[in-house]
């Protein structure tokens, strides 16, 4: 599998001079690429080298009871089928949790953390955390089953979604106090990732629209932490006839990654950048270049949209 640069790890990754755009896609192994997923991996791509930036891949694999033996290979390689070739090496978060912890040990001694001891029933699958353990002081010698949560202040988020625009959301209304460290010990995707991006001098992050609400939490602890942000634009989540997103959960077909350029001449189209006639049966390299010469945010969808129930 190839990637532009094999010979350093993405974190030595410089700006050089003329490329100062850095994007990344990180998926998570717990199966093959969907549909939905390698949309995301096109968008990514396309907006990276379209301001002819670098391309990141790091692989999101904490969370070793959500891995699935082989996914990872299998994501590597329908990436490289469909001209998705990657710069520098490939990240696995799982190798780094020395730096997520150097980060919450920031956090705690900034008193910003505090320790839950709160289960899921007594939640009642609360939208926002009620406070209940807000007063804790974290203590590692603590003998109950507890998460560490970050305390957050009672302040309002502002920032510019590049594809759905103006968003201000409420820190401890709209957000709450939230895990960055499960009770299982497991470093909690919102540290993991903003610790990453920070590390990788990710500047572009183009993600799907279900995650768009993680946004004010990763802002806050870019902020928290020191680290400058990246800016974000949340591409549409694949639908169903039912209108539920396509993912591994509603068990979405793999993509076929033999049928590569069927495949991009889809996701381009979905993503409002259907190629000319001229590109019917071109190769993955050739759309690539095209819709990377072509590729506008403003001509990407901003609600959901649905693949027309072609079997891919």
């Amino acid at each position: 599998m190839r990637s532009r640069s094999d010979s350093s790890t993405a974190d030595a990754v410089a700006n050089p001079a003329g490329a100062a755009e850095i994007g990344r896609f990180a998926p998570t192994p717990s199966g093959s690429l969907h549909l939905g997923s390698l949309l995301t991996a096109v968008a990514s791509y396309l907006h990276a080298r379209a301001s002819g930036g670098q391309w990141l891949v790091r692989i999101e694999d904490l969370d070793k009871p959500r891995c699935v033996p082989g996914a990872t290979a299998a994501i590597l390689r329908t990436l490289d089928y469909h001209g998705l070739w990657w710069d520098g090496s490939v990240i696995y978060q799982s190798g780094r949790s020395a730096l997520y912890l150097a980060a919450l040990d920031q956090l705690h001694c900034a008193g910003h953390t505090f320790a839950c001891t709160c289960s899921r029933s007594q939640l009642h699958d609360a939208a926002v955390y009620p406070g209940i353990c807000r007063d804790r002081v974290v203590s590692r010698g603590l003998d109950a089953p507890h998460s560490i949560r970050l305390r957050v202040p009672a302040e309002t988020c502002a920032f510019n979604d590049e594809i759905l625009g103006r968003h201000v959301a409420r820190l401890d209304k709209d957000v709450g106090d939230f895990i960055i460290l499960r009770r299982d010990g497991i470093f909690a995707y919102q540290l993991a990732v903003v610790v990453d991006d920070a590390a990788q001098q990710i500047t572009q992050v183009v993600r799907g629209a279900d995650l768009f609400d993680n946004t004010p939490r990763q802002l806050l602890l870019f902020r928290l932490l020191g680290a400058v942000p990246p800016r974000y634009a949340h591409v549409p989540i694949l639908a169903d006839r039912l209108g539920h997103k396509l993912s591994k959960q509603t068990l979405a077909s793999s993509v076929e990654s033999h049928r590569p350029s069927d495949n991009l001449h889809l996701i381009l189209a979905l993503l409002g950048h259907e190629p000319p006639d001229i590109l019917k049966h071109a190769e993955p390299r050739e759309l690539l270049a095209w819709a990377t010469l072509h590729w506008d945010l403003r001509r990407v969808p901003r609600g959901a949209v649905h693949p027309g129930f072609v079997c891919i």
